[in-house]
């Protein structure tokens, strides 16, 4: 008698149902792995939006924020009981002081931690002429500052400002040894003259000034010299990678 045994004679039909049953486990485990993939990159996008999100809220910004919400605190106090009150003009010249420390700090902390966002790059520049501008006007609408001071100072301000937008499409003009001490010279200066001296040191205070006007307009035309250069290098750059091309 011939039989086949009775494990061998299911064999066939359990294998392919091992087989079968294994193909659906994969894909089950595989649909699996594709829907929790996708939440991990649902998820790590949410993650990354959120630190952009909560890098707004840095401490470089947050300066900014301070200086820009110091300036019509600062024009109050300039301007309160006629503007020529030394106790007002002291809580002005306070004002003043922390807004300039803390365009000192800002820049260098956004830079050093890697705090650099979008909107610190526009508005830390508004910050800084907006102190300015504000403290420059007050004095001489007040009559302590000639108004030619002011529209020379400003004047140089927006304009290197507008010309740094125009030639960053060929590149970005460094900020140089002497813009950084016509900075200081304008602050001491601007600084002075919110204070109410006498003596000495409104004669000194005139000459401070002098000096902060003197480096204005000499940095000014070296930012202009610098973007010429740069505009010319930028298009030789061009002309020469368009002839390359065409070779």
């Amino acid at each position: 008698m011939t039989g086949v045994p009775a494990s061998a004679a299911g064999g066939p039909a359990k294998a392919g149902a091992a087989q079968m049953g294994a193909s659906g486990a994969s894909g089950a485990s595989g649909a699996s792995g594709v829907d929790s993939s996708g939440k991990g990159a649902r998820g790590g996008k949410i993650a990354a939006a959120a630190v952009d999100q909560a890098s707004l809220w840095n401490i470089a910004n947050i300066l900014t924020m301070i200086r820009l919400l110091l300036v019509p605190g600062f024009v109050a106090l300039m301007l309160a009981d006629g503007g020529h009150d030394p106790a007002w003009r002291s809580f002005a010249w306070a004002a003043f002081s922390i807004a300039m420390i803390t365009d000192l700090f800002d820049g260098h902390l956004a830079r050093t931690y890697n705090l650099v966002t979008d909107f610190g790059k526009i508005a830390d520049p508004i910050a800084d002429k907006a102190i300015m501008g504000a403290a420059l006007i007050c004095l001489s609408a007040l009559g302590d500052l000639p108004w030619w001071v002011t529209a020379v100072i400003l004047g140089r301000e927006l304009g290197i400002t507008l010309l740094r937008f125009i030639v960053i499409r060929y590149g970005v003009i460094p900020a140089s040894r002497g813009g950084k001490l016509k900075t200081l010279a304008q602050g001491i200066a601007v600084g002075m003259y919110i204070l109410a001296l006498t003596g000495w040191l409104a004669t000194a205070r005139f000459w401070v000034m002098a000096v902060a006007v003197v480096l204005t307009v000499a940095t000014g035309l070296d930012y202009v010299r610098q973007a010429i250069v740069l505009r010319r290098q930028g298009i030789a750059e061009r002309e020469a990678a368009l002839e390359e091309t065409e070779a």
